[in-house]
C-alpha cells in the first residue's frame, strides 16, 4: 500500500481527518472547477453552489476519516501523485499555531502555555485541544489553523496537548477588529428616486436580527447558511444604502461564532453581492 495512504488511514483511525497534498504543499483539485487552483483554493465554492462536482471538494473540505473514501478508486491516482499528508485540525477538535521562524517560537514560549509541539522546516506547530476560526498572519510569521483549514502532518510531536488558551483566541479577535476598522464595506445606493422601505429603523433591525438568528441556529452546512443569509439580506436591504458597517459587522460576528473565518465571511459577502449585482 502507498506509504502516504497508510499514514492517512492511521490518522483517520485516530479521529484526525487526513487529505493528500501535491507538490508545494497545495491541495489537489478534485474536480474540473478546482483543477490548477482555478477556484482559488476555496472549498466554500461548493457550499455556495459554484461547484457541482459530486466528489469531495479539495483542501480542508476533502479531509475525511472514512477509509472507504480514502481508498476509493477516484482517490487512487491522487495518492500516487501525492507528496505529503495533511489533516483538518478543526475536524479533530484541535487548533494548530503555526510558528514560522525562531522569533515566533520564542514569542510563544514567553507568552503561551506549553502544549504538544511538532518541529517544522522553519519553526514549530503548537497544538492545542479546542477549535476556533482559522486566520493567517495574526502576528508576524504566526498563522492559526483550525476550522476550515489544514495543516501538514509532520508527526505526533512531543508534550501533552493543552486546552486552547484565551490568548490564542484573542489573536483572531484583534485581527478582525483591525481589519474591520481599516476595510470599510460600502453598499451602492438606489438610483435617484428609488423607494426605501427602511426609513423606520424597526424594519431593518428586524431583518438583521432574523439573519443573525438564522446563522446562529444553523446545525449543519454552516457556510451554505451564511452565504444564503448574506444573499437574503442584500436582496432585501442592499440597494438603498441603509446597511451600515455596524449591521454587516453583526452578521460577520454571528458567522465567525459558528466557525467561519474573517476571510470566508468577506468572500461569501462578495459572492452574494456579485450574484445580485449590487
Amino acid at each position: 500500500m502507498n506509504t502516504l495512504l497508510q499514514t492517512a488511514l492511521e490518522l483517520a483511525a485516530n479521529g484526525m481527518p487526513p487529505l493528500p497534498l501535491r507538490r508545494g504543499k497545495r491541495p489537489f483539485g478534485n474536480c474540473p472547477q478546482c483543477t490548477g487552483s482555478a477556484c482559488g483554493d476555496r472549498p466554500h465554492m461548493k457550499a455556495a453552489g459554484l461547484c457541482q462536482c459530486p466528489r469531495p471538494c479539495h483542501a480542508w473540505a476533502a479531509a475525511t476519516t472514512d477509509p472507504a473514501v480514502l481508498t476509493s478508486p477516484e482517490w487512487a491516482p491522487v495518492w500516487r501523485q501525492a507528496v505529503a499528508v495533511a489533516y483538518h485540525p478543526g475536524g479533530a477538535g484541535l487548533t494548530v499555531l503555526d510558528l514560522d521562524n525562531p522569533a515566533a517560537v520564542a514569542w510563544a514560549r514567553e507568552t503561551l502555555p506549553s502544549t504538544r509541539t511538532v518541529s517544522t522546516t522553519r519553526g514549530e506547530h503548537w497544538i492545542y485541544r479546542g477549535t476556533m476560526p482559522s486566520a493567517n498572519r495574526v502576528r508576524p510569521d504566526v498563522d492559526i489553523k483550525s476550522l476550515m483549514s489544514y495543516a501538514r502532518w509532520l508527526g505526533r510531536g512531543t508534550g501533552t496537548t493543552a486546552p486552547l488558551p484565551d490568548a490564542v483566541r484573542a489573536l483572531v479577535a484583534v485581527k478582525a477588529t483591525v481589519r474591520s476598522a481599516s476595510h470599510a464595506i460600502t453598499v451602492p445606493a438606489l438610483a435617484e428616486g428609488g423607494e426605501c422601505r427602511h426609513r423606520t429603523p424597526v424594519y431593518l433591525e428586524r431583518g438583521i436580527a432574523m439573519a443573525e438568528q438564522r446563522i446562529t441556529q444553523a446545525r449543519s452546512a454552516v457556510h451554505t447558511t451564511v452565504y444564503r443569509t448574506f444573499l437574503a439580506v442584500l436582496s432585501a436591504h442592499g440597494r438603498c444604502g441603509c446597511l451600515t458597517d455596524t449591521h454587516i459587522a453583526r452578521l460577520f460576528t454571528a458567522a465567525q461564532a459558528k466557525g467561519e473565518s474573517p476571510r470566508h465571511c468577506t468572500d461569501a459577502w462578495t459572492n452574494a453581492r456579485t450574484a445580485l449585482g449590487v
